[in-house]
This record gives C-alpha cells, sequence and structure tokens, in this order.
C-alpha cells in the first residue's frame, strides 16, 4: 500500500441494508458487505422501519469487521470514516451515524458525513479491485465485484438520471460533490411507482426487479399507458397518472372479468416509464451540451433502462455510463466513493453529527470548525 493511499471506511445504513466497505483512493473497492433485510420485509410488502432499525444494531458490527478482514486492514490503516447520515429511515441513520462517530472517535479518525444521493451518483466513480473475487460467509447480499469495460475514469461535469425508490432526480455534477438539479419528480419516485404496480398485481416485493424479470416475458406494447409531461418544467417527472393508469386498468379488468395478463402490463408499463426517464436524460444532456451521461440509484439496475438509455447515447453520439448492479442498490461503497471526495475537500464533521432524514441534495449541515 502507497504511503500517498486515502482509506475510506464508510458505512451506510439508510434504508433496509446494513453495509460496511473500505474504498482506496476513491475509485477502487477493497471490500463491500452487506446484510440485506429483503427477506424479512417481504412478509410486509415493503419496509418496516422500527424492524430495519433493530436489525442494523444486531449487524453492524459484524459487516464492519468483515469489511476490514476482507480488506485486509485495520483502523490504523484507515484514513477517515465516512457516513451515511441523509436523506433515509431516521431510527436506521441513527444506527450507522452513531456507529462511525464511535468507532473515527475511539481511532482519532476524522469524520465524513455524506449525503446518500451523492453516494449513488459516486458509484459511477468505481472500479473493483483487480483480481478480486467474493467468498466468505460474512457477505450477506454481496454479488460479484468486477470491472465494467468502458466504465474507469469517469470525471465531472456530467448529466445524471438518479432513479430509485425515494427520489428521481436529473442533475448536473459539475464536479465532485457540486450539483445542478435541473429536474424531479413531482409526486412519485419512478421506484416507488414499481413498489405500488408490482403490489396491484401480486408480485410482491421489492417491486423493481420483479416488474422488470416479469416483462422480459411479456408485450411492451400491449397496453398503452400515459406519458405525463409537467409543463413548464420539461425536466420534471410525474408517475402518479401512471400509476393511477395502471391501478385503473387492474380494476377495469376485474370488474369485466377479464383475465390480466401480468407480463404484458409489467412490459407495458415499465416502457412507459423508462421512455419518460430516457427522454429528459438525453434531452438534458443536448440542451447543456453535456457529452456524458450517467445513471445511478436502485432502478439504474434495471434491463430495459440500461439498454434504451445505452441505445439513445449511441444514436445521440454520448458516452454512457452506469455502476454494476451491487452499487446501483443500497452499499457502503458508493458512500466510500463519495467519502473520499468529501474528504479531498476539506469536509470534516463533529461529535454532533446527526441523522437528518429529509436532507437534500446539495444541503450540508455545518462542518466542524
Amino acid at each position: 500500500m502507497e504511503a500517498k493511499d486515502i482509506l475510506i471506511l464508510a458505512i451506510e445504513s439508510s434504508c433496509d441494508e446494513t453495509a460496511a466497505s473500505v474504498v482506496r483512493n476513491g475509485r477502487e473497492v477493497l471490500s463491500n458487505v452487506i446484510a440485506s433485510q429483503i427477506v424479512l420485509h417481504t412478509q410486509f410488502g415493503g419496509v418496516v422501519p422500527e424492524i430495519a432499525s433493530r436489525k442494523h444494531i444486531e449487524k453492524i458490527n459484524q459487516v464492519i469487521t468483515c469489511a476490514l478482514e476482507e480488506a485486509k486492514v485495520d483502523l490504523d490503516d484507515i484514513t477517515a470514516v465516512a457516513v451515511t447520515y441523509g436523506p433515509g429511515l431516521v431510527g436506521a441513520l441513527l444506527v450507522g451515524v452513531a456507529e462511525a462517530k464511535a468507532i473515527a472517535y475511539g481511532a482519532g479518525k476524522p469524520l465524513v458525513g455524506v449525503h446518500h444521493i451523492e453516494g449513488h451518483v459516486a458509484a459511477n466513480f468505481i472500479t473493483s479491485y483487480p483480481g478480486r473475487a467474493d467468498s466468505g460467509m460474512c457477505k450477506e447480499g454481496l454479488g460479484t465485484l468486477s470491472r465494467l469495460p468502458g466504465q474507469a475514469g469517469l470525471e465531472p461535469p456530467f448529466v445524471c438520471l438518479i432513479v430509485s425508490g425515494g427520489h428521481t432526480h436529473l442533475v448536473i455534477v459539475k464536479d465532485y460533490g457540486e450539483f445542478e438539479i435541473i429536474g424531479r419528480t413531482r409526486d412519485d419516485a419512478a421506484g416507488e411507482a414499481f413498489d405500488k404496480v408490482a403490489r396491484a398485481v401480486g408480485l410482491g416485493y421489492p417491486g423493481g426487479p420483479k416488474i422488470d424479470q416479469a416483462a422480459q416475458k411479456g408485450n411492451p406494447h400491449a397496453i398503452e399507458f400515459p406519458r405525463a409531461r409537467v409543463e413548464g418544467a420539461p425536466y420534471d417527472f410525474s408517475f402518479s397518472g401512471l400509476k393511477s393508469a395502471v391501478l385503473n386498468h387492474i380494476n377495469h379488468a376485474k370488474m369485466t372479468g377479464q383475465e390480466i395478463c401480468v407480463p404484458d402490463l409489467a412490459a407495458s408499463f415499465q416502457k412507459a416509464v423508462v421512455e419518460a426517464l430516457v427522454s429528459r436524460g438525453i434531452q438534458a444532456a443536448r440542451e447543456y451540451g453535456y457529452k456524458k451521461l450517467a445513471i445511478a440509484g436502485g432502478v439504474a439496475s434495471n434491463s430495459a433502462l440500461r439498454a434504451a438509455m445505452a441505445e439513445a447515447c449511441r444514436e445521440n453520439r454520448l458516452e454512457f455510463y452506469y455502476p454494476e448492479t451491487i452499487f446501483c442498490t443500497d452499499n457502503a461503497a458508493m458512500i466510500g466513493a463519495a467519502g473520499y471526495y468529501e474528504y479531498l475537500r476539506g469536509t470534516r464533521h463533529g461529535w454532533d453529527l446527526n441523522a437528518v432524514p429529509d436532507l437534500k441534495l446539495g444541503e450540508r449541515i455545518k462542518e466542524k470548525v
């Protein structure tokens, strides 16, 4: 390990994944350990905040120990501790923030608070450690780390479409940690719409992967669902009307005794969401004059979105970037990547750092003087 290397121990607990990672120089993932609660919350049809918080408490020490062991480092080797402090579920966030403060204080390391959505964007900066393969009992929910062809070397500025269960934003990434929001959802986030439609047709939770899987067997042209546009705001999104149209279609079919073809419905709904996302992303990149377009967030792993965006970028001669699937959903490696650049810009937080469940992108709480 070079003396100049900066190692970030990152912690993520904003929702229902307890995660820890060690990231070197903002780009190389030395470890990425995730304890997922999906199986637990599936029986409730969604995340139960109180249960999520208790599970974070049970798992957080274990995932941090595993992350350090997998990276073959100890706390003395760590440069700083980064942690998600918002947005997210307040109880879940508090577990990670308290743990990070305790570790940073005990080890005498700087504490760096990271915005969760900034972490999703930073997932596009990640390349994996060459030659690594994943094994071991402590890596719950961890996928294979591998280098994606053409993905290394993304640097600002670029346009980024952030799509997850709680957020749908279209932003210009001016520099590391510097964002200009040019579009956002006016109602449901895209991932939220996926979850609600999946629940309505009996596919269950989490809705995004279930809809994506079902759609691959269906006809995307079977049902014509609306594509909403917000008057006077060309880059904003609205998915509540689309969700309502799907629910009305289901209710009408039930009342008239018609059989619902779930794959066709899933494919048609997914096509409407993807077209809304792709069209705005491409339009923003062209009108603002950027040659690089990235996607981030849990819905960035959707196969139809990736394929459609890749094709649209080829047609418009844009460079297209996307994280590997394991870095799209909540993970600590992305927090380590974002934390590295926050550390370089001098961000340091004190022991009064608190969870901010409604933290806005670009908003920063007062840092340690």
